[in-house]
């Protein structure tokens, strides 16, 4: 998955590392890897410390690092949340000096781990460059959706399991390519079913949660196939499950202008992954979008999301019941599709 992921396997460690990137799953994983291929269990509690940079200063890390380890050869310090290294303020001054100094004489009993949970950082700041010229940097924002399905493909393939692509584009889906959220996932379809089986999109179905925004598209989906009655369903089952009708109505509202937008994108000619990045939307979001809007015109969606609009109105200035909102869009909705 991590290129260094192999070098921290064969024992070859840097004595400083950059972990950046927002999915929490790659980072924390490096982290494990990095204490269970230096320390051993005894060494782990008395030689691994934490940081948390929003809150202690950058010096109080230092001061640690220069310290020798206790009853062993390794240490491990780790600092997190360095706002400094991004164009935002945190509310600790710290001393980027002792950072510096340290970076230019690192302490060869010291692994230090700077840990970045951030999109990017500010590439312009002296200690950002410092920083990525001196460490290991691991970027967790590189592993892009086919990464992701190459390491979905190769899980269920150690475990003597085979997953089909549309199982595999409902899995990114139902998760929203979270990889800690897909590892949770993998482990329960791989307990499901004996080895040499095929996971199919009825499984992934089954036993995958779903969340309020995906039952939105289902929803949809139920209308455009016509079943009225199964979109109703799903609706009084929301309602049940005392999800708040305003919140049901945003959700229509955002599912209903992305498939008009991925309309208008693809009649001006973009593929899928253009839409997908111009959008900032999941590429198999945009498939399924692209599929429902087959159904409706242009005109079509302008009148519901204009419909959309009203409802929105008199939801927040209460001038009928709620629910009743709804049901009346829905009422339009099937007459149109």
């Amino acid at each position: 998955m991590i290129k260094q992921w192999d070098k921290i396997q064969k024992k070859q460690v840097n004595p400083m590392y950059l972990l950046l990137g927002e999915d929490t799953y790659l980072i924390e994983e490096t982290i494990k890897k990095l204490i269970n291929n230096i320390l051993t269990e005894e060494e782990k509690e008395l030689n691994i410390s934490v940081y948390d940079l929003e809150v202690q200063n950058i010096e109080e890390a230092i001061d640690e690092a220069e310290i020798l380890p206790f009853l062993g050869e390794k240490k491990i310090v780790i600092a997190k949340n360095p706002l400094f290294l991004t164009a935002q303020k945190g509310k600790i001054e710290h001393n980027i000096d002792a950072l510096e100094s340290y970076i230019k004489n690192i302490a060869p009993f010291t692994v230090f781990i700077v840990v970045a949970p951030y999109s990017k950082l500010d590439e312009r700041k002296k200690i950002t460059k410092l920083i990525k010229k001196h460490a290991e940097v691991v970027d967790t924002n590189q592993f892009q959706e086919d990464d992701k399905r190459i390491w979905i493909k190769q899980f269920f393939e150690q475990a003597q399991l085979e997953i089909d692509e549309d199982a595999l584009d409902q899995l990114l889906f139902l998760t929203g390519g979270h990889l800690m959220a897909i590892q949770r996932e993998m482990e329960k379809l791989r307990l499901f079913l004996d080895e040499g089986g095929v996971i199919s999109k009825d499984v992934v179905m089954m036993l995958v949660p779903r969340t309020l925004e995906h039952n939105i598209f289902e929803l949809i989906d139920k209308v455009v196939k016509k079943q009225a009655s199964a979109a109703l369903q799903i609706f009084f089952d929301l309602l049940k499950n005392n999800e708040e009708p305003i919140k049901i109505l945003a959700l229509l509202v955002s599912q209903f202008r992305l498939i008009y937008q991925v309309k208008e994108l693809m009649k001006q000619g973009y593929g899928q992954n253009q839409v997908a990045g111009q959008l900032k939307v999941h590429p198999y979001r945009v498939k399924l979008a692209y599929q429902q809007g087959q159904t409706f015109k242009e005109q079509d969606l302008e009148k519901i999301l204009y419909d959309l609009a009203e409802a929105d109105y008199e939801m927040k200035t209460g001038k009928r019941d709620k629910q009743l909102i709804l049901e009346l869009f829905f009422t339009k909705l099937f007459k149109v599709a």
